[in-house]
């Protein structure tokens, strides 16, 4: 019997050696390496019936002699799905799905494999059996005709199953159970991983039908298995929320096809998932006096205006050293801001205790929502509220000086949509933009001190 060949792989960013190693040269981690049994001779690969196998090289060609026909996406009923994947569906795209266990990704993939009219969907499961997958179905859809089941976990099987099916969409619930007879290691390793992620890529690209793979995710968030993985498919969107909370949120990190900056927001609900079409009404708390330490502020996310609620608690630090602490915006930034405060404002905030809570689970990088952040700071520090009917959009710079922010004409119209009285945007943000147009009072400023003398 001939002796089996061991490599060992990183399990960071799928790098190889022949030996182990203590640190990663590729990547720096440390003890990630792991060892895998591999085969050593090479066995066919996966290729559409009745096609033979490419043996002639590519060759170079100008860009000007390459023609190619424009693609229609594939657009679901799902809206919120849609817009993260840039307005539908890509034929022959390779989509990963990630997030963390029970947050709904496998509800979310069935509502859309029973949901597609006139489409034959291929659902691959290795997690569940088709007794389970079937009693989920029917509490999201009773329909759901053109939805193919297929509980299996070879991939050899997979594509042959496919090849006498023909779907018009795949989905792989999850890759980590898939296993190659290419690779001799177990299902879930990083070899593994690499190799049926690499042959479902090449299923796609040649017969035009997208796939779309469900992932892990490991103890610190991100996806699990090799780093290669985020680069080999086209499109990765991350599933977020509480597991104990009813709002889930659909991110994209990477997108061929379309922007990295879309939102798609859901309510998990007895069936299935139900999409927000209006998220700024969840984002908001409906309240029945004002408190103070509560604003209310205009950001974007991708195209889409969102206003948020922004929560602060400033109280005397009895404990030595003044606390920081952030949920859903950036704590060095909450720092800095901070720190304007105290030296442009004139308030005393170096032995205050600080909490900043972003309301609604989200997590914004959007710096129009400084303005509104300093002023849920200073309001919880004078304990004085700011009226409910108030929103803000405004970067705050080192110099206290509130600067202009994108599409500002977008955030006051959601501004008016929910029934806002009074908006205060940057004074540079005016430049070629009539006030009079807006069903809402419209406050240009250049400092922060401007707005502070006129909320509170």
């Amino acid at each position: 019997m001939a002796k089996a060949k061991t490599v060992y792989f990183c399990q960071n960013c799928g790098a190889q050696s022949p030996k182990w190693l203590g640190r990663c040269p590729a990547c720096g981690e440390w003890n990630t390496y792991v060892e895998e049994v591999v085969q050593k001779e090479e066995k066919g690969n996966w290729r559409p019936a009745g096609k033979p196998d490419r043996t002639v090289a590519a060759k170079p060609r100008a860009i000007r002699d390459i023609t190619y026909q424009q693609e229609h996406r594939t657009a679901t009923y799902d809206q919120e799905l849609n817009r993260v994947l840039g307005g539908g569906i890509v034929p022959g795209s390779l989509v990963l799905i990630g997030g963390e266990p029970g947050i709904g990704k496998s509800t979310l993939m069935l509502q859309i494999a029973v949901s597609l009219q006139g489409k034959k969907v291929l659902y691959v499961s290795g997690e569940e059996s088709e007794q389970q997958i079937k009693m989920r179905a029917e509490r999201i859809a009773p329909s759901g005709d053109e939805c193919y089941i297929l509980t299996e976990t070879a991939t050899q099987n997979i594509f042959q199953q496919a090849d006498a099916l023909k779907p018009d969409l795949m989905v792989i619930d999850s890759i980590q159970t898939l296993q190659s007879s290419l690779v001799e290691s177990g299902a879930g390793s990083v070899s593994q991983v690499r190799e049926c992620t690499a042959e479902l890529m090449k299923f796609a690209k040649e017969t035009g039908v997208p796939v779309f793979l469900i992932g892990h995710i490991n103890k610190e968030g991100s996806l699990a298995g090799p780093k290669v993985l985020e680069h080999m498919v086209d499109t990765v969107l991350q599933f977020e929320g509480e597991r104990h909370g009813s709002y889930r949120i659909l991110r994209t990190t990477k997108n061929r096809f379309g922007s990295t900056s879309e939102l798609g927001i859901y309510e998990m609900v007895s069936d299935g998932l139900r999409q927000v079409n209006n998220p700024s009404e969840i984002l908001i708390t409906q309240r029945e006096e004002d408190l103070s330490g509560v604003t209310i502020g205009a950001m974007l996310e991708g195209n889409r205006p969102l206003l948020i609620e922004i929560q602060s608690l400033v109280s005397a630090a009895t404990y030595g050293t003044p606390q920081r602490s952030s949920t859903g915006f950036d704590n060095k930034r909450l720092q800095m801001l901070l720190a304007v405060l105290e030296k442009r404002g004139g308030f005393r905030l170096g032995v205050q205790d600080v909490f900043l809570n972003i309301a609604g689970g989200l997590k914004v990088e959007d710096p129009a929502i400084d303005l509104a952040v300093c002023t849920s700071i200073i309001s919880s520090y004078e304990d004085r509220e700011v009226s409910g009917s108030t929103c803000f959009a405004g970067e705050v710079g080192l110099g206290g000086e509130v600067r202009a922010v994108s599409r500002v004409e977008n955030r006051i119209r959601e501004a008016a949509k929910l029934g806002f009285k009074e908006i205060f945007i940057s004074r540079y943000s005016t430049k070629g933009l009539n006030l009079d147009q807006f069903p809402i009072r419209v406050h240009a400023v250049s400092k922060i001190d401007e707005v502070f003398d006129r909320v509170m």
